[in-house]
C-alpha cells in the first residue's frame, strides 16, 4: 500500500519543487523551459497511469472516489496541462507560463492532502487493527 499511496505524495511534492526551480532559472530562451516542462509533464502522465494501475490492483484497501481524485485524476490533469503548456510556450509564452504556477500549486495541495489522508488512515483505520 505504501507504493500506491505514499510514494505518489513524495512525487507530487518533488514535482512542485522541480517546476518552481525550472521557471526560476534565468533562461536565455523559452526552448529549454518548454522541453523541461514537457518532459516533466510526460513523466507525470506515465506515473499517473502507474498509480492508477496500482490503485486498481492493490487489495489492502478499497479505494473510494476521493482516492481516485487526489491520487490519479488531479495529478493527471496537472501533468497534461504541463504538456500542453510546453507545446504552446513558443507561440503563447505568457499563457503557457501562467499555467505552470497553478499546476505547481495543485501538485503541492494534492501532496498535502494525500499526506494528511495517509496519516489519518494510519491513525484511525490501522489503530483498530493493532488494538
Amino acid at each position: 500500500m505504501g507504493s500506491t499511496f505514499g510514494a505518489s505524495t513524495i512525487v507530487h511534492f518533488s514535482a512542485a519543487l522541480l517546476l518552481s526551480a525550472i521557471v526560476s532559472v534565468p533562461w536565455h530562451g523559452i526552448g529549454p523551459v518548454a522541453v523541461l516542462l514537457g518532459l516533466a509533464g510526460l513523466s507525470g502522465i506515465i506515473y499517473s497511469v502507474i498509480v492508477a494501475r496500482r490503485l486498481r490492483t492493490q487489495t489492502e484497501y478499497n479505494p473510494v472516489f476521493e482516492d481516485w481524485l487526489f491520487h490519479v485524476l488531479l495529478p493527471l490533469a496537472a501533468h497534461v496541462t504541463l504538456v500542453v503548456s510546453a507545446f504552446t510556450a513558443p507561440s503563447h509564452l505568457g499563457a503557457a507560463l501562467y499555467a505552470v504556477g497553478p499546476v505547481a500549486l495543485l501538485l503541492l495541495l494534492v501532496g498535502i492532502h494525500n499526506a494528511w489522508d495517509g496519516v489519518a488512515y494510519h491513525l484511525f483505520a490501522k489503530k483498530d487493527i493493532h488494538s
